[in-house]
């Protein structure tokens, strides 16, 4: 097949494709179809108003207290808990840094505040002290609660796996 032929096959391929685009463009520019701003028929027992439409994005998760959770909070699961932790995070007194800062004390201790670990700015601009009410919303979703950290855990769903943990936390003084 000479050069001559190859042009002719893609010249054909390339018009087709370009006919078929064009033929796309000028129905979607003819027949352009509108979203009714009211339903055609109500279903009965359902009501939807547009505040509640607005809302639904903006749901705020509560989060059960955790110092009464702390109350029944059992410090062996926690341990088991920080299992999820141990890859970054050191739990001995004279814990090595890893890619996180070690755990020990951290209840009460100053956010950031580490000397031996380079913090993100926006963990140092936190700056808060890691009380329980604290390490409850931060480790139910660490970017969420402190944006800008460089802690890419997701966090930890369930209210008493979270207590518990912070319970073993502040256990290692």
């Amino acid at each position: 097949m000479d050069s001559f032929e190859f042009n002719k096959i893609a010249a054909a391929i390339l018009v087709t494709a370009l006919f078929v685009i064009g033929v796309n463009e000028i129905g979607n520019s003819i027949f352009t179809v509108k979203k009714p701003s009211k339903p055609g028929y109500v279903v009965e027992g359902v009501a939807t108003t547009q505040s509640d439409k607005k809302d639904e994005g903006k749901k705020e998760q509560k989060l059960a207290d955790v110092k009464i959770l702390l109350a029944s909070a059992n410090i062996g699961a926690g341990e088991n808990t920080f299992k999820k932790c141990v890859a970054c995070h050191s739990n001995n007194k004279d814990g090595a840094v890893k890619i996180g800062p070690p755990m020990w004390g951290i209840v009460g201790k100053k956010a950031g505040s580490h000397p031996n670990y380079k913090y993100s700015s926006a963990m140092v601009a936190y700056g808060k002290n890691w009380t329980v009410d604290e390490l409850n919303e931060y480790l139910y979703k660490p970017a969420q609660y402190v944006k800008g950290t460089k802690m890419a855990f997701a966090g930890i769903e369930k209210d008493q796996e979270r207590a518990d943990l912070i319970a073993y936390l502040n256990s290692l003084k």
